[in-house]
């Protein structure tokens, strides 16, 4: 009996300590290198591949010399078998390992030089808008006299 109790404990210590679940995503971008941010922290240059701990919303800058920044609030949704009470039958009582891999794919647009004459069209429009303006004359009401500090009574310190 103590044979088979031992086996039994092996078991159950065997499969509590086996499953787990590789959360990772893979963000790519054409064209590659962009300095890739999540949550305002550096996680390298693109392609790059993170772990990530909680489902749901997070946050990804690209940046790239010559092209635009690129902003993103990206949803990493949860697998079927990461639904409670699932999640706790999968990841203590699975002995297999699972990966779940979310891979995103963004496209940066390059950054277009400025037609100069259209920049200049613009200066003079908002020169002459802003010489239009007259300054408002605010009639402010006149400060409080400052009182003068009493004098010491003659005899105290």
């Amino acid at each position: 009996m103590t044979r088979l109790s031992t086996i039994g404990a092996l078991l159950i210590v065997g499969a509590l300590s086996a499953g787990c679940v590789d959360q990772r995503y893979l963000i790519t971008s054409d064209p590659p290198g962009a300095m890739v941010y999540r949550n305002g922290m550096p996680i390298g240059p693109t392609p790059v591949d993170d772990q990530f701990v909680y489902y749901g919303k997070y946050h990804f800058t690209l940046v790239k010399d010559g092209f635009e920044t690129l902003q993103v609030d990206q949803d990493v949704p949860a697998p079927w078998y990461e639904y409670p009470p699932l999640d706790f039958v999968n990841e203590v009582l699975n002995p297999f390992h699972l990966h779940d891999l979310h891979a995103f794919n963004y496209q940066m647009r390059p950054i277009e030089a400025p037609n100069k004459d259209e920049v200049f069209r613009r200066g003079e429009q908002l020169r002459e808008r802003g010489q239009t303006l007259v300054p408002q004359q605010e009639q402010l009401p006149p400060a409080p006299p400052l009182e003068s500090p009493r004098p010491a009574a003659p005899g105290n310190p």
